[in-house]
């Protein structure tokens, strides 16, 4: 096949080394970091370059993002299929696994996740972000915009899952990817926890969803959305769903 990769550079040495991998022709083009802090942006974004990548001979249109704080809800498939991770974030792509990444929010929600591409990617020479906490500029409005919109408890659920709640953070962790020298990142990872009197842990990180993805193998950890479809999100186990265009004469159902 020939697929277009479209993802973000918190992911770059993984993507990067997973279509060098691939039997199949894959071209790369990643997004800066941090946009993901405007998703409605980001959404615009992704879906302008998904228009682009109409008729240039591409099979399909694999995405290397997770919902990424809504903002790949609502993308749609122009002429080839869209293949992305059922994955809330980047930090399931890092772990390689839905339920691991549950286990570990189950474990400890409060926790910092640092891995080499996202932390030398990042803006600014502040303290390190959280990964998937993009929305934490503004989060009083994103708040009461999810409670108008989705109630109550689905806001909580939400903003628990994207790491908003940073006042409770216990645990800073180092994902090693295996890729590239992540010593510096993971130092730093270590002396924020001793900083700020959290644990420090290390954990493996897992190329599966990633690999997956690129090779194109997509089973039911992928979502596919056909031409016409739009990415939609949900609050089950499968994360996204796939929205059927309206047809004239459905009154909207």
């Amino acid at each position: 096949m020939r697929l277009k990769c479209i993802g973000c550079e918190a992911l770059a040495r993984p993507v990067y080394l997973c279509a060098a991998q691939s039997p199949h022709i894959v071209d790369v083009e990643l997004f800066r970091l941090g946009l993901h802090a405007d998703p409605a942006d980001l959404r615009a974004r992704l879906q302008e370059r998904i228009a682009a990548t109409s008729s240039q001979g591409y099979e399909a249109i694999v995405m290397a993002y997770g919902l990424c704080g809504k903002a790949t809800h609502g993308l749609q498939a122009v002429d080839i299929p869209i293949v992305i991770p059922r994955a809330h974030d980047c930090i399931t792509l890092f772990l390689g696994d839905r339920g691991r990444y549950r286990e570990e929010f189950d474990t400890c929600p409060g926790t910092y996740w640092y891995a080499l591409d996202y932390i030398e990617r990042r803006e600014g020479s502040g303290t390190a972000l959280s990964l998937g906490s993009g929305v934490e500029s503004d989060l009083p409005s994103v708040y009461d915009e999810y409670v108008a919109k989705y109630g109550k408890d689905n806001a909580d659920y939400l903003m628990e899952i994207m790491g908003a709640w940073q006042q409770h953070y216990q645990r800073a962790v180092f994902i090693d990817m295996g890729i590239g020298d992540g010593h510096e990142v993971e130092r730093e990872a270590q002396e924020e926890a001793t900083r700020r009197g959290w644990a420090y842990e290390r954990v493996e990180g897992n190329l599966v969803l990633i690999r997956r993805l690129i090779m194109g193998d997509w089973g039911p950890d992928f979502l596919t959305v056909q031409p016409g479809q739009r990415i939609g999100m949900t609050y089950g186990h499968d994360v996204m769903v796939g929205i059927d265009p309206v047809r004239v004469g459905d009154g909207g159902r």
